[in-house]
C-alpha cells in the first residue's frame, strides 16, 4: 500500500457560476480560472453558443449560426455524417491553405472519439470547427460530414478563444438551462467526490481509493478486477507525498444528467519528485445519489 507522509493541498479554488439569476447552460458547474471560454453546440437550433468565463464565473456572451452533418446529430460510427454528442475539447489550431477551399481559413479538431465514445463503440474521426467556401451562399443547416461549420468572419472572431488541450465544445440537441442555485448544488456534490478521490490517495488509503470506482469500469481493455491489480501494484510501490489539483473542470454530460467529467491537472508528488499530467475522471451517479468513477483517462 503506497504510504502517508505529508498532507497535500486541497484542491485549488476555481470560479463557479455567478448568482446573477441568468439561466445558463446546465452542465456548467466549475469553469477554471484557465478556461477562458466554453462553447455549447446546440444542434437542433443550428446555434454555437459562447459562453465567456470572467471574475465572477461564466456569463452567457452570444450565439452564431452553424451548420452540421448531413444526416444529423448522434455519431456512431465512421462516414456516417453525423455530428456526435457530447464533451470535447479542441485539440489544436490547424491552417487549411493546403485543404479543400470548403474548410475556410482555419479549422480546430475536436477530440472525437474520446474515452467515453470508445468505450460505448463510437467510431469515426476528423470531427472539426471549421469554416466555409469564401464568397460562397451561407449553408444549410445540415451540410458537413458531421463537422461544426461556421461562417469565416465568424470563425476568425473566434479564434483566439479555441484555445488547444483548453477550450471545451459541449455537442447537445437542445440546451437544458439551469439556475445558479440548481447548478452550484450539483457543483458542490461533485467536487466533494473528486476530493474525497485526492485525499484517499494523499492519505494513503488505496481500499478507499478503488471503493470510488464502479463495478462497470474499464481502463485500456482492462475490466475492473484487472485494473484493480494493476493499482495495486503500481500505487502500492509508490511513496505518495503530495497531491495537488488544479484548473479543476467539473461539467455535467449534455445528454446523460447522472454522468459527469471532472478534467484538471494532477501533481503526484512522490519520492521521486513531482509527475504533472492532465487527468479526466467520469463520475456516474447511482441509487442514492452515490457518484462512482466509471471511466477515467489522461489528456
Amino acid at each position: 500500500m503506497f504510504r502517508r507522509l505529508i498532507a497535500a493541498v486541497l484542491i485549488a479554488p476555481a470560479a463557479g457560476i455567478a448568482a446573477t439569476g441568468d439561466r445558463l447552460p446546465a452542465y456548467l458547474l466549475q469553469v477554471p480560472a484557465s478556461v477562458p471560454a466554453v462553447f455549447v453546440a446546440e444542434t437542433d437550433r443550428s446555434a454555437l453558443h459562447r459562453i465567456a468565463n470572467g471574475p465572477d464565473g461564466p456569463v452567457y456572451v452570444d450565439r452564431r449560426y452553424m451548420s452540421i452533418g448531413e444526416n444529423g446529430a448522434g455519431k456512431r460510427r465512421a462516414w456516417d455524417r453525423r455530428t456526435p454528442l457530447g464533451i470535447y475539447f479542441v485539440t489544436e489550431r490547424r491552417d487549411t491553405q493546403r485543404l479543400a477551399e470548403r474548410y475556410g481559413p482555419l479549422a480546430f479538431p475536436l477530440d472525437y472519439p474520446n474515452v467515453w465514445d470508445r468505450l460505448h463503440d463510437r467510431r469515426g474521426e476528423g470531427i472539426w470547427i471549421h469554416g466555409g467556401t469564401e464568397g460562397g451562399d451561407r449553408r444549410p443547416p445540415q451540410d458537413t460530414d458531421g463537422c461544426i461549420a461556421l461562417e469565416n468572419n465568424e470563425l476568425l472572431a473566434l479564434s483566439d478563444e479555441l484555445i488547444p488541450d483548453v477550450t471545451p465544445v459541449i455537442v447537445t440537441q437542445n440546451i437544458r438551462w439551469g439556475t445558479a442555485a440548481g447548478i452550484g448544488a450539483e457543483r458542490d456534490r461533485l467536487a466533494a467526490a473528486l476530493e474525497e478521490w485526492a485525499q484517499s490517495i494523499r492519505s494513503g488509503d488505496l481500499y478507499r481509493y478503488l471503493s470510488l470506482y464502479a463495478e462497470g469500469f474499464r481502463y485500456r481493455g482492462m475490466n475492473r478486477d484487472e485494473w484493480m491489480r494493476y493499482r495495486l501494484d503500481t500505487l502500492g510501490a509508490r511513496t505518495v507525498v503530495g497531491l495537488k489539483l488544479d484548473d479543476v473542470l467539473l461539467l455535467q454530460d449534455p445528454g446523460d444528467k447522472s454522468l459527469y467529467l471532472a478534467r484538471f491537472r494532477q501533481t503526484l508528488i512522490d519520492d521521486t519528485g513531482p509527475v504533472v499530467t492532465i487527468k479526466r475522471l467520469y463520475w456516474r451517479r447511482g441509487n442514492g445519489g452515490v457518484l462512482r468513477i466509471v471511466a477515467e483517462d489522461n489528456g
